[in-house]
Order: C-alpha cells, then structure tokens, then sequence
C-alpha cells in the first residue's frame, strides 16, 4: 500500500479513523527551520470536525505532538514525526456496514483488493487521515514562507451557488464565514443550500479553488515532472475529489488560440503576461504569474437514507446511513487543499536547487 508522497519534501501518513490514532513523518525537511507549533496547530483547527452545524459533529480536538525532528524549536534535518490520538471514536455506528458495501465508498474496492477492511469509518481510506496531511502541509508552509511563497484556497462553489473569478475577490476574507467563500452574500446563500441539504438527510459537492502566489520562474520538469501534473496528482489524491483543472481549465476549450495566448510583456522588473489563462503555469514550468486551480469534491457519499447494495456473499441489503458525517465537505477542504499544493510546491522549490549549475 502507498502511503508516502513526494520526492525530496516528503510525508508518509499512517493511522485509522477510529484507531489509537494517525499521524505523518515529514522527511527533507531542510535544517534549521523555525517550527511554529501555534501554526500547525492553527492549521489543524481549520479541517477539525465540529467546528459549525455545517459539518460533522465528531468531536476531535486534534491536538499534535512533535515525537522526533525538531530541536529547541527547529527542524534538525532528521524526519519530523507528528501524532494526532483520536479521542470521539463511536465505532458501533459503523457495525451495520461490516457485512455490506456502501454505496459509492471504498468498502467494495478496498475488500476485494487486499482482503480485509477496518470498516469502522472507513479505517485507512477514511477522509480522517488529511489530518496529518494538513500537519505536514503546515510545516510545508513555514518552509515557503521563506521565499515568499502564498497559498489561498477558498470555496468557490456550493452546488449550483458560485462565485466571481478569484482576481474579483478579497480572499483575505475567506475566514470570515463558516463555509470559507470570501465573498459575504454568496457565503449565506451557500450556507443555507448546505443546511436545506443537511435537514433532508443528503448530502451536497462543490469545487473549492486554489491561488499561489508570488512563485518564481522555473519550478517544474518539461517532460514527466510538470508542476501541474503535480498538483493534480495532489489533489486527486484527495478524498471525494472528482476533478481537477488549472487557468483556464475547461472553458479554455471554447476559446481560440488567438483569444487564448497570454501575451508576454516587459514591466520594467522582470517579463510577464498580459493575461494569465495558463494558469502560472507554461510547458509545465512556472512563469512567475499567479498559479490557480479548482478540485471539484464530489457530494459525500454517506447519507442519512436506506440505500440498496450487496453483501459480501453478493445478497441484496440495505444499507442505512449512521454515524457523524459532513453534509457538504468542502468547507473542511479548504485548508486540506492548501496542505497538499504546499507540499508540492516545497517539494518543486528543493528539486530547483539542482536543477543548473
């Protein structure tokens, strides 16, 4: 089974949803970094379950220790090991479904590919283990951070409910509102379709984009390295996510060339484009624009409703939804998208230091 990402600046997860508990070893880090444990924790705070009535109400308060890798406040250039216990587990709600396959889950794939399954929330597959992708997605941050490297996500859309183009947008206000969309009015609209859609025991997706700021030039390979692929590796390694595009994505297809190219031009400082429908991203190697994508995030396939499957002797049954689950996951994805575009961005910042002489 693979549990690790990344090349240079990697992680491997481990831990069950309703195990002792999960965590991550980040390894590459370079040496001498300030670990701001108040920011891990920060980060954390954002994905945890129970923060609003538009989300799960497990209760975890998934607070971390540093068990290796970090010295008087630094990172030592040895793997950095963090663990999250889980401490609201109700695993009975899940005894309904240790027999039976749920509907659009990982139950049928996961038994029949390795044999056994912790059904108990999904075990391994369960969207619990981002957790630790966040964790390590933090400590990728602080590592940007000394570039200058920004990274924002924000929920764009809620069903049929969407914003404007990030460029018309404040998204220093993305956290102002329970479902992360920086813009007030549709915010409400958003959270209301959320809660209609919570009250009639269903659920609901919606796509959540990111922007990365203030990238140099020349972070990427032209041939089996592009940085978007990367990044959509990434983020399709994401629970429920279904799709991913960058710039101009899908709508670029009814555009011509003509209308499509991003002219280059000299600001006095350095070269850049007069548009950006590449997405800050050319031949597979950044240009220095703003890098931005959408993840489309499917509805959560656990709903509060009798639903038809199988068993594992392949009888019909039915399965009825239990337990605490999120009637619309993109709120908690937001900083779960940020964690995974950051790795990959520190992972592409390190691979460019050998790249040239």
């Amino acid at each position: 089974m693979s549990n690790t990402f990344g090349k240079i600046f990697s992680i491997t997860t481990f831990g069950e949803s309703h195990g002792a508990a999960i965590g991550v070893i980040v390894d590459g880090c370079p040496a001498g970094l300030e670990i701001d444990e108040a920011f891990i924790q920060q980060e954390l705070d954002r994905r945890k379950p129970g923060q609003s009535k538009i989300t799960t109400q497990r209760k975890e308060d998934d607070t971390f220790k540093i068990l290796s890798g970090v010295f008087e406040g630094k990172s030592t250039g040895t793997p950095i090991a963090l663990v999250i216990e889980n401490n609201d587990q109700r695993s009975k709600d899940y005894s309904h479904v240790a027999e039976s396959f749920r509907p659009s889950h990982a139950d049928f794939t996961y038994e029949k590919k390795y044999g056994i399954r912790d059904y108990r929330g999904g075990g391994r597959s369960s969207a619990r283990e981002t957790a630790a992708r966040v964790a390590a997605g933090a400590i990728a941050k602080l590592f940007l951070r000394k570039s200058e490297i920004e990274i924002y996500a924000y929920v764009s859309q809620v069903g049929e409910i969407k914003t404007p183009h990030y460029t018309e947008l404040d998204l220093s206000k993305t956290e102002t509102n329970i479902v992360r969309c920086p813009e007030a009015a549709i915010a409400e609209k958003m959270i209301a379709l959320i809660d209609e859609v919570r009250l009639q025991r269903d659920t609901i997706g919606g796509l959540v984009t990111c922007v990365i700021k203030k990238v140099p030039v020349g972070l990427g390979e032209p041939v089996f390295g592009k940085l978007h692929a990367a990044l959509g590796h990434a983020m399709l390694g994401i629970n429920a996510v279904k799709g991913f595009e960058y710039g101009s994505g899908f709508e670029g297809t009814k555009l011509r060339g003509s209308q499509h190219n991003d002219e280059f031009y000299n600001d006095g400082e350095r070269i850049r484009t007069k548009t950006n429908h590449s997405g800050g991203i050319q031949g597979g190697i950044s240009n220095g624009e703003d890098i931005y994508f959408n993840v489309a995030f499917k509805p959560v396939a656990t709903i509060m409703q009798d639903q038809q499957s199988v068993n594992k002797e392949g009888n019909e049954v039915t399965v009825s939804g239990k337990g605490r689950h999120d009637p619309c996951v993109v709120p908690r994805a937001v900083p779960i998208v940020e964690a995974m575009a950051a790795l990959v961005m520190a992972d592409f910042l390190l691979l460019a230091r050998s790249s040239k002489v």
